[in-house]
């Protein structure tokens, strides 16, 4: 979150190709959630972030034959500006208003809009 904004790149790659999303991926071995959330945007935008918050938990079998849990986190900015750092990952990085985000959102993105404007923080076999 930065002045009320979202931060969504462009995907370019394997599922979800054509969609945007925010920045994200795999744990590392040991490594927390919140330290997951803070390496993945600064490796990915050049953005760094604070203040980084539980939002939901999804059992997402929609891309089978993977299955995922997901773990969804807020932040808020902290310094940097957003910009392409994974050459073929996204196309671009924007930050866009809660209100008029793009309509071609990666499934996980969509999750993370209803658990914001919902509350819900739980989503099981989705």
């Amino acid at each position: 979150m930065k002045e009320g904004k979202v931060l969504l790149g462009l995907r370019n790659g394997s599922h979800g190709a054509g969609e945007f999303g925010f920045p994200g991926g795999h744990l590392e071995y040991g490594e927390s959630f919140e330290d997951c959330a803070v390496r993945e945007t600064l490796e990915e935008t050049g953005v760094e972030i604070e203040n980084v918050r539980f939002l939901f938990l999804a059992n997402v079998t929609k891309y089978a034959p993977k299955h995922y849990v997901h773990i969804g986190m807020v932040a808020d900015w902290k310094a940097g500006e957003a910009q392409v750092m994974e050459e073929g990952r996204e196309v671009d990085w924007k930050w866009y208003d809660l209100e008029s985000v793009p309509e071609k959102l990666f499934y996980f993105a969509e999750l993370s809009f209803v658990a914001w404007k919902e509350g819900r923080n739980y989503f099981d076999g989705e």
